[in-house]
């Protein structure tokens, strides 16, 4: 089967790209991700769980169906075919600023052997170009305290607090 990618190619930066150390390549997820350690990047930010093939798929797929909203990327290396960093924005529609949308960006992960490259910082820079070609007016994330400097740096502003409520686990899909 021939692979597939989660969304078309034109919402991509070119200038993100021409900035990645030679040999990386920025593009959006593909159907196939899941055996060049896309997962595997992902562990760096939190547990993932133990996902089969078949689980990433039906995941992959229903982004597939619902591309307007999600947009993940990636970076990787192309000597070695290999996901090493990722990230992704959702886009919500809101009732607010006439219909307008919001970028929620998420799930932003280096792989740690490729820490110090500034692919963290191509990554947001990708994901900010996704969300005004987009149209939304405005694309907002959380983080940990330890973060708000890189954050800063990529051209965010501290604004409000955040909250969470976490779901007890025995009501939670998991």
């Amino acid at each position: 089967m021939s692979e597939i990618s989660l969304f078309e190619s034109n919402l991509l930066s070119p200038e993100v790209q021409s900035l990645l150390p030679a040999g990386y390549t920025l593009r959006a997820l593909r159907s196939n991700d899941y055996e060049r350690g896309f997962l595997d990047v992902l562990t760096v930010l939190t547990e993932v769980g133990g996902h089969t093939k078949q689980e990433f798929t039906e995941q992959f797929n229903y982004m597939k169906k619902h591309s307007h909203e999600y947009h993940t990327i990636t970076i990787t290396e192309d000597a070695k075919d290999q996901v090493v960093a990722v990230g992704t924005i959702l886009v919500e529609r809101k009732f607010v600023h006439k219909n307008g949308l919001v970028g929620h960006i998420e799930d932003i992960a280096v792989n740690s052997n490729q820490q110090g490259k500034k692919l963290g910082l191509r990554i947001i820079q990708a994901l900010k170009f996704i969300g005004a070609q987009r149209g939304c007016y405005k694309v907002i994330l959380d983080c940990s305290e330890k973060n708000v400097p890189f954050y800063e740096k990529c051209g965010f502003k501290q604004k409000e607090v955040e909250m969470a409520w976490y779901v007890p686990q025995e009501k939670a899909r998991l």
